[in-house]
């Protein structure tokens, strides 16, 4: 079953709200009136996720549109998949992930991101992020020539 995790709707509902803020602070604009609804019932039933079989059209709509704007893959090129491990070392996806990734659905992808960030094994969450902000400091402490 394909599902929605209600940290998902969040981050949606945030997206619009940052993209169209209300013009009196309490006005919705109609992306956001659908996800706060579906919002709205997972709260009042304590659901984490949310089926996308009979999820409100517009609501789905305006997630697709939060979802476009999130990174597809979390390939970093380096993928031990292709040396027989069964979870790839850098990007934490399965073998059967890796071969399926272009068509998984969106919902699906969106569990697989949420697998790996909570688990954060993968050097994609630690080495490889570690020498990014290590790469980030040193070029704000030297002094431009």
């Amino acid at each position: 079953m394909q599902s929605i995790h209600i940290t998902d709707i969040e981050a949606a509902i945030n997206y619009w709200r940052q993209a169209s803020p209300s013009p009196d602070g309490v006005e919705l604009c109609a992306p956001l009136r659908a996800l706060a609804s579906v919002y709205a019932l997972m709260i009042y039933h304590h659901e984490d996720e949310v089926s996308t079989l009979g999820f409100p059209p517009k609501a789905y709509a305006a997630w697709l549109t939060w979802y476009e704007q999130t990174p597809d893959t979390p390939c970093i090129a380096i993928c031990s998949t292709s040396q027989g491990d069964a979870y790839c070392k850098g990007c934490g996806r399965t073998f059967e992930e890796v071969q399926h990734w272009t068509e998984m659905s969106p919902a699906d992808k969106r569990g697989t991101w949420r697998r790996i960030t909570l688990e954060q094994s993968a050097w994609r969450f630690n080495r490889y992020a570690e020498r990014a902000s290590e790469n980030i400091d040193s070029h704000q402490k030297t002094p431009p020539t």
